[in-house]
């Protein structure tokens, strides 16, 4: 079962990657566009459930905090 959790995480964060990539993009906002790509890139390098989701709440909570 924890397999499933790995790969929810990784789609979430992934989508939220996307969007986040987007919006830097459409932007120019730097750290929203570097931190969309890694949300899209770091789940191929990350395995477990809790890894996945510290390191993705990390990346996304980056952007809030450079405003």
């Amino acid at each position: 079962m924890e397999g499933h959790a790995d790969w929810l995480w990784a789609a979430l964060f992934s989508a939220v990657g996307l969007g986040y990539f987007i919006y830097g993009k459409k932007q120019q906002h730097i750290s929203a566009l570097a931190c969309g790509l890694g949300l899209m890139i770091y789940p191929y390098f990350v395995s477990g459930g809790w890894a996945t989701f510290l390191i993705g709440a990390a990346l996304t909570a980056i952007p809030w905090w450079l405003r």
